[in-house]
C-alpha cells in the first residue's frame, strides 16, 4: 500500500513525539514542554510571554495550551503572574528550576534535530523546509 503524504507526516509526527518524550523523561517534561519551556525562557528575557504566544508559536488551540501551561506550573517550571493593565492577561514567567534545565533542553532538542536530519543534504533539507511550509499554509486555506 503507497502511503499519502498525511500518513507520512503523522508517521513522522508519532515517531518524533516518541524520541522528543523519551529524551526529556529524564527531565520530568514532555517533548512539547521542553519545546515551550525554551520558547518561553528565550521570549521572557525581551518581552513579557502570554499563553496567546504559545498558542500562535505552536498553533495550539487555547484549551490544549493551558493543559499544558498548567501542567507546566504545577511542576514548578513557569509561574503565571497578572498583568496590571489587564487581569486577564498572565505573564508567563519560567522559574529557576526551568532556567536550570534549558541547557540540557538544548542539548536534546539538537540531538534529536541530527538523528531526524542524519544523511540529508543541504539541498534536501532546504526542499523539506519550503514543502512543509507550503503543506502548512495549503491546510490554513
Amino acid at each position: 500500500m503507497k502511503k499519502n503524504c498525511g500518513v507520512w507526516i503523522s508517521i513522522l509526527s508519532h515517531k518524533l513525539k516518541k524520541r522528543m518524550n523519551a529524551k526529556m523523561q529524564s527531565l520530568g517534561i514532555t517533548g512539547v514542554q521542553s519545546h515551550i519551556m525554551h520558547f518561553i525562557i528565550v521570549n521572557a528575557a525581551e518581552r513579557q510571554v502570554f499563553q496567546r504566544d504559545v498558542e500562535s508559536a505552536f498553533c495550539l488551540s487555547r484549551s490544549t495550551a493551558t493543559g499544558i501551561l498548567q501542567s507546566m506550573e504545577k511542576n514548578g517550571l513557569i509561574l503565571r503572574e497578572s498583568v496590571p493593565i489587564d487581569a486577564r492577561l498572565k505573564n508567563l514567567i519560567p522559574t529557576e528550576k526551568a532556567v536550570s534545565l534549558d541547557a540540557q533542553i538544548g542539548e536534546y532538542i539538537r540531538d534529536v534535530e541530527q538523528c531526524i536530519t542524519h544523511g540529508l543534504t543541504d539541498a534536501q533539507l532546504s526542499m523539506f523546509f519550503e514543502t512543509a511550509a507550503l503543506m502548512s499554509d495549503n491546510l490554513d486555506a
